[in-house]
């Protein structure tokens, strides 16, 4: 995997991967929005996946990443919360749970680096599809 990150002027960069390009901003995204939009990504693509294979029907997926920093630089992420808001029948929360705890104990590898300085706990919305 590799990245290219271009400044552009003051707190400005562009940054591609695989042709594709964002901008990382004061007014925009910030690295550190782009790491837990990156959490987010991440475990919504294996619980989506997971879904399917439990054949779980779902109307859609929100994933809201919310933590705040330390007050001391380097100013990292203290404790990260995950709200998952899955479209669903109340029948399928069990599943929905087993969905998102091996996304985020086995297959999320950006949860997994950033266990490994946060605690990461989870709550789960179900709304009607």
């Amino acid at each position: 995997m590799e990245t290219t990150t271009v400044w552009k002027s003051a707190h400005a960069f562009t940054s591609t991967y695989n042709n594709s390009t964002i901008e990382i901003d004061g007014n925009g995204y910030s690295p550190k929005a782009l790491l837990l939009t990156g959490l987010a990504g991440c475990t919504g693509i294996d619980l989506v996946d997971l879904l399917e294979k439990m054949r779980v029907p779902h109307g859609g997926v929100e994933i809201k990443v919310q933590t705040e920093q330390t007050s001391e630089h380097p100013r990292v992420f203290k404790d990260i919360h995950i709200v998952y808001r899955v479209k669903t029948g109340a029948e399928n929360r069990d599943k929905v749970k087993k969905a998102i705890d091996l996304s985020l104990e086995k297959y999320c590898g950006v949860s997994a680096m950033l266990q490994k300085n946060s605690k990461i706990d989870y709550s789960i919305e179900l709304l009607e599809a």
